[in-house]
């Protein structure tokens, strides 16, 4: 009897290796408090490795005299890191039952020296939450399996920690449900804004950052392409002290420079970039954020610039005002939003966007398909907004005055998992090439509307539909291919379909009314 031929090894990446091994470690600790301690293991890993590295080159260098002298680290954008700091100490001392105490004494000591840090890293973690010391050991040792793992599956070591640490990022939003929303915004996502914004050179601006994926998305697409990273100011803000913390650890690892303010702080009520000008705004705000302020607060703010004061109801307009409050006179804010935001009149919404629209700051609004976050099944849309629709020579932009593209990328995306979409590269490649070919970007082609996909539409079209900004009103339905099956034919195999589901529902009803009349319920 032939062998049945052996179903092929389904490969799993390093990092979901990682996960793995981390996730069986996690016992009785709360995904929420759990991503904290692997989070900040990894931080640790990655700057001792890059220390340990540095203080090679030193001694390679005949500077074995400076090998502790502190400026010959910070110079380099290297942290320097006493030995009691250092990961090679941790796993020497991992089997300890006060593991959790020097890991704690570690953070604190590299925080104390490291000005940059200031504010970055977990306070006492480790000893609080109580994570049986053999399980710390154990996971001591999977994250210092990482370059093993990566060596095996052919993984370069560059960007290797920062890659490890998005997808754990990523992984333990999935497993918090919906409360992974407040540090992470899905990565096609993100990077489906970068290409949109393509920012290039200026200041970047997020202003609810969470993890600060906007950020680490953005440095990417300069150093994609050929683009330098010098030319790229960070400007940021988060409410939440602990996700304020992993965004400061995420951009370290990466070596981005950033400043996202002294502290954690309410956007409204505690703006840490007050006389900001933005070339560039990616954000998703929380989604339909209610009583974000009282009636009596924030009433005359600067902010709102002479439009509508945004309802307590509801913080989306306020997110809305603030970013465009927040643009220099040329610059572009992209953003996430519920797509409620698009037609809701409640409580002056729809007399705040009829304002914006007549100004004319609306440059473009995408329908994207359900399912891309973890957090909500909610449909969401994006939102482009710019101060300026001239032209503009230096980006090779075209006078777009009182047009707004609209495109509905409701079909697009593919499952990534049973209840998990995402978008493909060929996706975000198509909607961000329309926007810029719209925009007159040579390198780009030349725009055609698309029925139902894309439109170009006029101011007057726009106040034709109530100042109704959902895509779906006005790119209109797809032409539909012809199959080649004739009108007779189609007609006449749907009506034997109906007949013979119309004679299935008399079997049906019979045998129910039998059912009916056995347990003494007859007619």
């Amino acid at each position: 009897m032939a062998k049945k031929s052996a179903k092929p090894k389904q490969t799993v990446s390093f990092e979901e290796s990682l996960w793995d091994s981390a996730n069986k470690l996690r016992g009785s600790v709360e995904s929420s408090e759990y991503k904290h301690i692997v989070l900040s293991l990894i931080f640790l890993k990655f700057i001792s490795d890059k220390f340990e590295a540095h203080r090679q080159a030193l001694i390679e260098e005949g500077k074995e005299a400076f090998v502790d002298t502190v400026p010959f680290y910070t110079q380099s954008n290297v942290f320097y890191l006493e030995e009691a700091a250092r990961w090679d100490y941790m796993i020497k001392h991992s089997k300890q039952d006060d593991i959790a105490l020097k890991i704690d004494t570690a953070l604190h000591t590299i925080e104390k020296a490291n000005k940059s840090l200031a504010g970055a890293l977990p306070d006492n973690y480790f000893s609080r939450l109580g994570l049986e010391a053999s399980k710390l050991a154990a996971l001591l040792d999977t994250i210092n399996n990482i370059e093993t793992l990566a060596n095996e599956c052919h993984i370069s070591e560059e960007d290797l920690v920062g890659r490890v640490y998005e997808y754990f990022l990523g992984k333990f939003a999935a497993s918090e449900g919906k409360g992974g929303g407040e540090f992470y915004t899905p990565k096609s996502v993100v990077a489906l804004l970068a290409e949109m914004l393509e920012p290039y050179k200026g200041k970047i601006y997020d202003p609810c950052c969470g993890s600060g994926g906007m950020f680490v998305q953005s440095i990417k697409f300069v150093n994609s392409h050929n683009g330098n990273q010098k030319d790229i100011s960070i400007y940021g803000q988060e409410y939440t002290s602990t996700t304020y913390k992993l965004a400061k650890m995420n951009l370290a690892i990466r070596g981005i420079s950033g400043n996202l303010g002294e502290v954690a702080g309410d956007t409204f009520f505690k703006d840490q970039h007050p006389d900001l000008k933005a070339d560039y705004i990616l954000a998703n705000p929380p989604f339909n954020q209610k009583q974000w302020r009282a009636d009596n607060e924030l009433t005359d703010d600067p902010r709102w610039g002479g439009y509508t004061v945004p309802p307590t109801g509801n913080a989306n307009y306020a997110w809305i005002l603030h970013m465009l409050s927040k643009l220099s006179e040329s610059g572009t804010a992209g953003f996430v939003l519920a797509n409620g935001s698009m037609s809701s009149n409640t409580s002056g919404e729809g007399t705040i966007r009829q304002e914006i629209i007549d100004n004319d700051h609306v440059d473009c609004m995408i329908a994207l398909p359900g399912q891309l976050f973890y957090t909500t099944q909610i449909p969401v849309c994006l939102w482009f907004l710019t101060k300026n629709k001239a032209e503009d020579k230096v980006h090779g932009y075209r006078a777009r005055k009182g047009e707004t593209l609209f495109i509905d990328a409701r079909q697009m995306g593919t499952m990534a998992s049973r209840i998990h979409k995402e978008l493909t590269s060929d996706d975000i490649a198509k909607i961000a090439q329309t926007y810029h070919a719209w925009r007159g970007e040579k390198k780009d082609g030349d725009y055609e509307d698309v029925a139902g996909y894309c439109k170009a539409a006029s101011l007057e079209e726009i106040k034709a539909n109530d100042y109704v900004l959902t895509p779906g009103r006005y790119v209109g339905a797809a032409e539909l291919e012809e199959d080649g099956i004739s009108f007779e034919e189609k007609m006449r195999e749907l009506s034997q379909t109906l007949y013979r589901q119309m004679g299935e529902a008399e079997a049906l009803d019979k045998a129910i009314r039998q059912n009916l009349e056995v347990l003494g319920y007859g007619e």
